[in-house]
């Protein structure tokens, strides 16, 4: 029997691609308390975007549900000259963002997104 390894240790994160592609209304869904979206709550998640030539990690608190994944990548797909956005979800704790983009990004402008989905930087 063949087992990935992340079945072996449950805390490896598991990506899983939503294919996101429009942006959606910004603002924080769970204020910490779950939005009850029991097949993403607790669930890593992901979009993809086609690859570029800066990749942008960032630590963002406050995540709790797919839902809030939904609304950092849309904050963060708006800003120009973002290609992808990644997201492995930590729920209440800090997630990892990645962003993909054409040339580096804003920090105030970074700062901004995050802070209007209703998350802030760790």
């Amino acid at each position: 029997m063949n087992v990935a390894p992340s079945a072996l240790n449950p805390s490896t994160p598991k990506l899983v691609d939503l294919g996101l592609t429009s942006a959606s209304e910004g603002g924080s869904c769970c204020g910490g308390g779950g939005c009850g979206n029991s097949a993403t709550d607790g669930a890593d998640a992901a979009t993809a975007g086609a690859p570029a030539g800066v990749s942008t990690e960032l630590q963002v608190a406050g995540m709790t549900c797919g839902h809030c994944v939904t609304s950092v990548t849309a904050e963060l797909s708006a800003l120009e000259g973002v290609t992808g956005v990644n997201v492995a979800l930590v729920a209440g704790g800090v997630s990892t963002v990645t962003v993909q983009s054409a040339a580096p990004l804003d920090p105030q402008a970074v700062a901004a997104a995050i802070d209007e989905a209703g998350y802030e930087l760790a």
